[in-house]
């Protein structure tokens, strides 16, 4: 029933009137939720997301709750939640990007007639694509009233299989791109979120590794938490990786994708910037930079993933970075390459404009504030012949009105990062001015600039002005050796200098850049150089000629220069060493009053600040114009203005009267401030005899700790040695005793039963005469056995030739009672020999042992074992006297080195009692200086008092200085009393 239903819905049409759009896609719905049959709701889905494109604010109206039950419910089938998250990708995502064929969908979709589309009235295309971007928001909204739905999908993500992944990764972009930050809070609370998103580079499927990328491009805009999380998921390794397989450079959009990612992570996020130059991944960038000699014919993949290459390390050395990060990865870059690979592109030809103006702004970061890449730069040169420094090629693209506008803002910020905080590199550029180093065979840096600077393109003026400027910045030695320079205008006619030359092009009235920019070097050229402003008003003309640009009413074209003439003239009024009697202070500022009028002075003079292209130009110090005619203020000559205008404002409003007290008072405070500066000097002189007799306090009061620790050490050494001594003389006593006991009992063995071993001897002796005898008698017989047994075989011979039978049988019991008298005389030699052997054995043991106060004693000790005995007992009685002897000598020369220890150590207290005195003494000296001193402060204090009740306004920063100078002192002072104090202790 429920089939045929639904097919009747999915199936032709019937007669009578067509279901509109909306009627379609709610049956769906209702099919969606009360099917209880799978293939039912699949086909249901199915049929939405076919009608999600055309329909989409129904389908997202009426199927979205509708479809996040589906990937709640149905969860064991994949393809019924490929096509929820289809459909809702589709109803929320705002591209217009064609998908894939879905013929088969379509297939399955009912058939709606036109009539029941939704139509909208029709509108521009702008109000079109505003209405999608606002139905995507409506339906992210929607979507994100659970935020358990992001989890949802985080857990989808999971899925292996492709048609689950795949779409839950474009939904979950889709949802970023509308709702970012929302999303963005979910996933960072979510366990694990950000790891399994992770996960998506690690897939082997690229279509998903890929759109995963941009995910994760869209997850970490402007979210340092996620960017850090990212970072340490190990980000920057996968994603190098995956921009060396894909061919670094040479490779396809996902190089740009992984590119733009780390762009992401590194931007202003200090962090991750430090995790990725400490991980060594600047060295894997250098092999980016690699380009071959044949630099025809670049792919515009290739110059976008170059370009965005180089803009990465510009992240690393931007200078809105921390300075010591900065130099930590100019430091890193140039020690494994980066910048030596950099300027190879610099120089190499073929490469395209805009990858040559980004590889110069990236050198210009790389080398800016760091002395060591500054060096390397000025020694590059370009592969010519002759060859020419790089500096020199850049300059000579600078000033030439035919190169791209950009390139040459490129040009001029390359210059301005060379010469920022580097005085060497300053001197140098101005050296190639001076009339002694000029050589004419070649040209230099200073040509270059002095032509740009006179040339008919006014651009060219400005970026001449503006880097001559550059290697004047806060170099007062390079600001007065430019006077020396002169220039040779025409033949016939003098050389002029080249301030002069300067201030005759600007009263020429030529274009606005030009003179603006003119006004920008002279000015930061006489700012804090008395001697400069000297010779720029002993030119009578030039005072005329700035009084009046400012007292004229010109267009609005001209306040700016009106501007810059004032500051100019106000330069000239603070800086003025009133040297010149027709100039000083206060005939300038009467000029002013007369000419022009303080009040009106003062306008001008703001014109300059409320400039529209002042700020712009404030923000960075990288010149970026949209046009060649913007190009009017340069970022270090903002600061100097906004350093300058107050002081100025309050000068040209002092009366003379002012000006003289203000005089006095700095003659005045002169002499104090040098008074103050001696007994500083002296202050930190003794300081500093403070601290080297401190420190050789504390160098002899470690040494006497070491030697204490020596003393202390030998005297556990001679207690062990003691020790041992006492234990060896103990066990040298007792084994003494045993010998002595051993040797007694020997003597009242040797002389109580002397008898006894007497006798024994005595036996002894007798046994072995008795021996000797047996043996002799022994042999006798042995020969008359032989002599009868001759006997007996002649008697046999005679008996057998015929004797008498009665002789013989006498002969034979002759012989038989031999032959018994013979065993028996065997048997008693047997039986002696056995008590020979006894007797031996015995008199062995007797002699080796002596004997014990029992007979079975003495058998088991012998005399000679007792003998052995103490012979090794004396032997080793004697070794160990050897022993105790050279115990006793140790001892005594540890004694004589303790005691030496201890007279040093007295000496050494003796120093130190004196080096304490001598500190005491000078700090006296130093209390007696200091009250000095805090009388001089006082009168100092009262002076400056006096000077602001006259209206004057003393310097803030010079107090605060003079404070913590004496805040600092009266510290130090408190440490020395303590140090004093714990010495004493």
């Amino acid at each position: 029933m429920t089939m045929n239903f639904f097919r009747g819905v999915m199936g032709g049409q019937p007669a009578g009137p067509q279901p509109t759009g909306a009627e379609t896609i709610h049956k769906l719905c209702d099919r969606v939720a009360s099917s209880t049959l799978l293939e039912d709701r699949r086909d249901a889905v199915r049929a939405l997301k076919s009608l999600s494109k055309k329909y989409r604010l129904e389908v997202g109206t009426q199927a979205m709750d509708h479809l996040v039950h589906i990937l709640q419910t149905d969860r064991s089938d994949s393809e019924i939640l490929g096509y929820a998250l289809d459909t809702l990708y589709n109803i929320i995502c705002n591209d217009e990007e064609e998908e894939q064929d879905e013929s088969e969908d379509m297939a399955a979709a009912p058939p709606i007639p036109v009539s029941g589309k939704h139509k909208n009235v029709p509108v521009s295309d702008e109000n079109a694509q505003k209405q999608e971007e606002d139905l995507g928001v409506l339906f992210t909204d929607k979507f994100l009233g659970d935020s358990e739905n992001v989890t949802l999908l985080l857990t989808l993500l999971e899925e292996f299989d492709f048609h689950v992944r795949w779409p839950g990764v474009k939904l979950l972009t889709a949802l970023l791109k509308n709702q970012c930050n929302q999303v963005q809070g979910v996933i960072l609370v979510s366990p694990m979120g950000v790891s399994r998103l992770m996960d998506l580079l690690a897939d082997s499927r690229e279509v998903i590794r890929n759109d995963g990328l941009l995910l994760l491009q869209q997850l970490t805009k402007g979210n340092a938490a996620i960017q850090k999380i990212v970072a340490f998921e190990n980000a920057f390794e996968r994603l190098l990786d995956i921009i060396t397989e894909e061919g670094s450079s040479d490779g396809g959009i996902v190089v740009e994708d992984c590119l733009l990612l780390l762009v992401n992570l590194l931007k202003n996020n200090s962090s991750n910037q430090n995790f990725f130059k400490e991980g060594s991944y600047i060295q894997r960038m250098k092999p980016w930079f690699e380009v071959g000699d044949d630099n025809s014919g670049w792919s515009a993949q290739k110059v976008t993933n170059l370009h965005l290459m180089l803009q990465l390390v510009r992240v690393m050395v931007s200078p809105v970075n921390s300075p010591g990060a900065t130099s930590s990865c100019q430091k890193s870059m140039y020690q494994c390459g980066l910048l030596q690979q950099l300027c190879t592109i610099l120089m190499a030809t073929g490469v395209p404009a805009d990858i040559l103006t980004e590889t110069i702004n990236t050198v210009s970061e790389v080398i800016r504030g760091s002395q060591i890449n500054q060096d390397y730069f000025a020694s590059v040169n370009a592969p010519s012949n002759p060859p020419r420094p790089a500096i020199v090629v850049l300059l000579m693209s600078m000033v030439n009105e035919r190169q791209p506008f950009v390139l040459r803002c490129a040009v001029l910020y390359c210059f301005q990062c060379f010469l920022y905080k580097n005085q060497k590199g300053q001197g140098e550029i101005v050296a190639t001015l001076l009339p002694s180093t000029i050589d004419a065979n070649s040209i230099s840096a200073g040509q270059l600039l002095c032509g740009g600077l006179f040339s008919a393109d006014s651009l060219s003026n400005w970026c001449a002005a503006v880097a001559l400027a550059h290697a004047l910045q806060d170099n007062l030695t390079q600001k007065e050796q430019l006077l020396r320079v002169q220039l040779a205008t025409s033949l016939g006619k003098p050389p002029v200098s080249l301030l002069q030359q300067c201030t005759n092009i600007l009263s020429q009235g030529s274009k606005v850049q030009t003179r603006v920019g003119l006004l920008m070097l002279l000015c930061t050229w006489i700012s804090n150089c008395p001697i400069a402003v000297t010779h720029f008003l002993h030119n009578q003309e030039n005072v005329p000629f700035l009084t009046g640009q400012i007292s004229e009413n010109l267009g609005e074209d001209e306040r700016l220069v009106q501007g810059l003439c004032a500051l100019l003239l106000g330069i000239c009024i603070y800086y003025n060493d009133n040297s010149l009697e027709n100039y000083t202070k206060e005939k300038l500022k009467q000029l002013i009053e007369k000419r022009i009028g303080k009040e009106n002075f003062v306008e001008k003079l703001g014109f300059v600040t409320k400039h529209e292209l002042y700020s712009r130009a404030a923000q960075k110090p990288q010149p970026v114009f949209p046009s060649p005619e913007q190009m009017l203020f340069d970022h270090e000559f903002t600061k100097l203005v906004k350093e300058l205008e107050g002081v100025i404002t309050k000068a040209v409003h002092k009366t003379s009267e002012e000006e003289k007290k203000e005089e006095e008072v700095k003659k005045t405070l002169e002499q104090h401030d040098s008074i103050v500066i001696q007994y500083k000097d002296l202050i930190r002189d003794q300081d500093t005899q403070i601290q080297e007799l401190r420190e050789q306090v504390s160098t002899l009061s470690l040494n006497s700790e070491q030697m204490q620790n020596q003393i202390t050490q030998q005297q556990s050494q001679i207690q062990q040695h003691k020790d041992q001594y006492n234990i060896l003389k103990l066990k040298l006593g007792k084994d003494s005793q045993g010998l002595s006991s051993s040797h007694g009992e020997g003597a009242h063995v040797n002389g109580l039963h002397s008898e006894e071993l007497s006798q024994l001897r005595e036996e002894v002796e007798e046994l072995r005469r008795q021996h000797t005898l047996q043996h002799t008698q022994l042999s006798d017989k042995d020969s008359l056995i032989n002599t009868l047994r001759c006997g007996a075989a002649a008697a046999a011979q005679t008996a057998e030739g015929g004797a008498g039978g009665s002789d013989n049988t006498e002969l034979l019991g002759e012989v038989e009672s031999l032959r018994s008298r013979v065993q028996a005389q065997c048997a008693e030699i047997s039986q002696l020999q056995t008590e020979r052997l006894e007797l031996i054995r015995r008199a062995e043991a007797v002699s080796s042992a002596p004997a014990s106060s029992s007979e079975s004693s003495a058998d088991t000790v012998t005399v000679s074992e007792l003998e052995s005995r103490l012979a090794a007992q004396t032997t080793e009685a004697e070794r160990l006297k050897e022993e105790c002897r050279g115990l006793r000598e140790g001892h005594a020369g540890l004694e004589q080195q303790l005691a030496s220890a201890q007279s040093t150590v007295a000496i050494e207290q003796t120093e130190k009692t004196k080096l304490q005195q001598e500190v005491q003494e000078s700090k006296k000296e130093q209390d007696d200086l200091l009250m000095l001193l805090a009388d001089q402060d006082q009168k100092i204090l009262n002076l400056k008092q006096r000077l602001r009740d006259l209206g004057e306004t003393i310097d803030e920063d010079e107090d605060e200085i003079d404070a913590r100078d004496q805040f600092g002192e009266d510290d130090d002072d408190d440490d020395d009393e303590e140090e004093d104090e714990e010495n004493n202790d």
